[in-house]
This record gives structure tokens, C-alpha cells and sequence, in this order.
């Protein structure tokens, strides 16, 4: 629903250090009708004076603002993210402009990522976020305060959700032609009727973020476990395999099943290291166990 799309956008500022900063971001998405402050182990007192003189009439804002030691913790309940960054660094994924990438936080439970003050976000923090954006500037001055950033990619997710409000006025007006609740898959000119819509809107949500966090963390085990990756190697490794699911992103039914095919792998593996040499072909495992027989 388009009257809760900005109230499920949180955003998140990682370390932020300075009071007036976090003042002036609650302001900003007062004014911009965004709700949810997210602070990553602050380094300033966030319900200080300074930051209170910045709110003006979104102390608010500052006073239910969460507050969490990581950023996993940050994007709890999310299904989309978005970092930024003020640099342009040599990652493996495209960085968007905010005008591009926002309007797609307005569809799920989403998060916007802001980094420090100092030196933003690292490498790895952006790996928690499926897309990246970075806010075009003069090269003579590149660097934009935190607060000037919040601004400008608060406004823009405000300015996508009124031309969304605006679009979906428009289609109310083309009841006549039978196109009330349909929905047109992108580069598709075939609407799809409310009957299935449901089904269709389950197909095609993402997992929440902490599946697929949970899912990289079994992965990985694994993957250490048969020789794939080595210690020193395994975080540059795990990046590649983030940048790839986040491209596809899975579904809730999707990483269910890739963590099934994990165990099952696991199972196997503890299965032929206790197992008495065999005279079956090869060695060849057993039939696949029922699910009682699996261990949990």
C-alpha cells in the first residue's frame, strides 16, 4: 500500500559521530515523511542538546530511534537494502544515482544505509546491501556531509512515492477499461488480474536480509570445511558469492531450498567420515534418509 510504502523505509546511519549531524537527518525525514531511525553503535549522544537544537520539531524522531551494536542487527525485518558511498571504489557492482535506485525501496520492508562521517561505509558493510548508490558531485569537491546526503536521498524517495501515488490516482481513473487491480510486469505489456496477484506477489518477494545472512554463514562453514575457501581467503571469496545473490534476488522458498541442499552436503560428508569401508560400488552413499533420520 502506497500509505505505508515511507513507513517502511529505515534509516540506518552506521557510527555516526557527530550530534548535529543526527539532528539534522531526524529533521530531514520529518520533512520528508520518514519515520524510522536506525543508529549502528553511536558515537555521539544522539538525545543530546546539540542533536535536539538540529531536530527542531522532530525530537521525535531522535527519541525513537533505535539503537543496535551491527549492522545485521540494523536490517532485521528488511527484504531490500541500499548503501552509499561517497567514493567511487573498485567494486564489482554497479553505483547508481539515487534517483535511479531509491524508488525501489518504496516496494518491501526496506533500509538506507549511511556510513561515517570520516570514511563512510567499509567494503564489507557494503556487501549487506544489494544495490549502491552514490549522489553525483563536483570533482573539484566531492565530499558531501552526512546530513546534506541524508537530505538529498530523502528527497528523492519522498519524490518517487508522490509520482507512485500519482500513477496509481491514474489507473483508478481507468476503471472503465477493467485495468482496476492489475498489475504489468516490467517489460511486459500484459496485465496481470487481482486473482493473481497473491500468488504472484508471494513468487516474488525477497527473503528478509537475515535469511540470506544465515544462509552466507553456512555456506561458508561449509565451504572452509571441504577445501573450497581458506581462512585468509574466505571474506574476498564470500564477497563474489553476495554480489551473486543479490543480483538474483531469492525468495524466501529459494534460500530455504539452497540451505536444504547445505545440509544435505553436510549430511553427507559427516555420513562418509564415520562410515565402514563399503563393498557397494564405489563406496556410493546410501539412499537419501527421510527427513527422521536427518540429523538437525
Amino acid at each position: 500500500m502506497l500509505e505505508t510504502a515511507l513507513t517502511n523505509i529505515r534509516i540506518v546511519l552506521v557510527e555516526p559521530a557527530g550530534p548535529l549531524n543526527v539532528g539534522s537527518v531526524a529533521r530531514i525525514m520529518k520533512n520528508m515523511d520518514l519515520h524510522q531511525l536506525v543508529l549502528v553503535n553511536p558515537q555521539c549522544d544522539y538525545l543530546g542538546e546539540e542533536a535536539r537544537l538540529m531536530a527542531v520539531r522532530a525530537a521525535e524522531i531522535l527519541e525513537t530511534a533505535r539503537v543496535v551494536e551491527t549492522l545485521p542487527a540494523a536490517l532485521v525485518g528488511c527484504t531490500r537494502a541500499i548503501a552509499t558511498t561517497g567514493v567511487d571504489r573498485s567494486l564489482p557492482v554497479q553505483l547508481e544515482e539515487p534517483a535511479a535506485a531509491l524508488p525501489w525501496l518504496l516496494e518491501a520492508p526496506s533500509a538506507l544505509i549511511f556510513g561515517r562521517e570520516n570514511n563512510g561505509l567499509t567494503n564489507a558493510e557494503l556487501n549487506y546491501a544489494q544495490r549502491s548508490i552514490r549522489i553525483p558531485s563536483s570533482d573539484a569537491y566531492n565530499s558531501l556531509n552526512l546530513a546534506q546526503a541524508a537530505a538529498i536521498c530523502c528527497y528523492e524517495i519522498y519524490q518517487a512515492r508522490s509520482k507512485k501515488e500519482e500513477g496509481e490516482r491514474g489507473r483508478v481513473g481507468e476503471g472503465e477499461n477493467g485495468r482496476v487491480g492489475e498489475l504489468t510486469i516490467p517489460n511486459s505489456q500484459f496485465p496481470i488480474p487481482n486473482s493473481q496477484l497473491s500468488t504472484l506477489n508471494s513468487q516474488l518477494s525477497c527473503a528478509p536480509l537475515e535469511n540470506l545472512e544465515g544462509y552466507y554463514r553456512q555456506l561458508e562453514t561449509l565451504l572452509l570445511k571441504i577445501g573450497y575457501l581458506h581462512p585468509h581467503t574466505a571474506a574476498s571469496r564470500m564477497e563474489k558469492f553476495r554480489y551473486l545473490y543479490n543480483r538474483a534476488y531469492p525468495t524466501v522458498d529459494e534460500v530455504a531450498m539452497l540451505r536444504g541442499i547445505l545440509r544435505q552436503v553436510e549430511w553427507a560428508i559427516e555420513l562418509r567420515s564415520i562410515a565402514p569401508v563399503s563393498d557397494t560400488v564405489d563406496g556410493a552413499l546410501p539412499d537419501i534418509p527421510s527427513e527422521t533420520e536427518k540429523p538437525s
